[in-house]
């Protein structure tokens, strides 16, 4: 039977590749001589330290930008609450969030429900399976998620006959 799998999963070489690049958009800016601002991951954790607020916003949209120009979503990245650092600097971690929590998981399946009944859906941890015995039924429901709105970004992979 005809299945595909439906992820949350940020490519993480992207993401490094995206924060090599603003490091060097920021080494190399006017604005930014003589500061510490810096960006690091590790793990799933993003690190942001920036000489005060506006060089913080600065610095977060010079990643943003960068991450959208290497395709990866926005909708990955979960902020965190602003914090003191030392000497008066100012720190945001952001974490890159992966995989499909209960609440999306369950609006997911409604959403599929609707538009096709007779599909099978497996809730597997962090990821949903969707079969179905028609592939032109599955492609369906692919085009419908992909218009569908959530807090998260979805890709579909894993698609066998």
């Amino acid at each position: 039977m005809p299945s595909f799998d439906v992820v949350s999963k940020a490519d993480l070489q992207e993401v490094d590749n995206a924060i090599n690049q603003a490091v060097k958009e920021i080494t190399g800016r006017y604005d930014f001589k003589g500061t510490k601002s810096e960006i690091k991951r590790q793990e799933n954790i993003v690190t942001i330290l920036g000489d005060d607020d506006y060089k913080l916003t600065a610095v977060i949209d010079i990643l943003k930008g960068k991450l959208i120009k290497r395709g990866v979503s926005v909708k990955f990245l979960n902020f965190k609450k602003k914090e003191d650092a030392h000497k008066g600097m100012v720190r945001q971690e952001i974490e890159i969030k992966e995989g499909i929590d209960k609440e999306a998981s369950k609006k997911i399946i409604q959403e599929i429900k609707k538009i096709a009944p007779k599909a099978a859906v497996e809730n597997l941890k962090d990821h949903l399976r969707v079969s179905s015995k028609s592939k032109d039924e599955l492609q369906n429901i692919i085009s419908h998620l992909r218009s569908f709105q959530l807090d998260i970004e979805l890709s579909f992979v894993n698609f066998r006959d």
